[in-house]
């Protein structure tokens, strides 16, 4: 027996079908893990910045980024990463933080243009922000889920 997870997707193999089913059965509810995970990276990162922000900003010019910049990008981290939370206006949030990561990735973390001896270090972050970045195109595609503000505030009520 084969189980059709969406009308857009072909059925899995029978002895597949029962990972179809749950997720279909958790949808809702893994999206939200998933949207309150990938906030959290924003939140925990962005309060750090706020905290620190005059040395945050400091590190701006070294990374080819004008120092104001940082006044803007903390704040989107902390509100991008609550709006994500808790799943309101969730895919205009995914394009803002995607342009947010894509800037931090080859901005902050060009591990091909530093030393040797940071190369790891500095791979090991882009390589997280580019993770990231296709969690997001993951949240685009989904939105916020039954799960979230998105649902609760702009269903059909016709």
């Amino acid at each position: 027996m084969t189980f059709q997870s969406d009308t857009n997707s072909p059925s899995s193999h029978a002895l597949l079908s029962c990972t179809d089913g749950l997720a279909v059965m958790w949808r809702d509810f893994l999206l939200l893990v998933g949207r309150v995970m990938v906030g959290l990276v924003f939140v925990v990162y962005g309060w750090d910045h706020i905290l620190d922000m005059p040395k945050w900003a400091a590190t701006f010019p070294g990374r080819g980024l004008a120092p104001w910049m940082a006044y803007i990008a903390a704040p989107a981290e902390i509100l991008g990463g609550l709006f994500l939370i808790v799943g309101f206006a969730t895919r205009y949030t995914v394009l803002v933080l995607l342009f947010f990561m894509i800037v931090a990735a080859f901005s902050s973390h060009a591990f091909w243009s530093v030393p040797p001896a940071q190369r790891g270090n500095q791979g090991a972050h882009f390589w997280k922000n580019i993770t990231i970045i296709g969690g997001l195109v993951v949240l685009f595609v989904s939105a916020g889920g039954r799960i979230s503000l998105d649902r609760i505030l702009f269903r059909n009520k016709g």
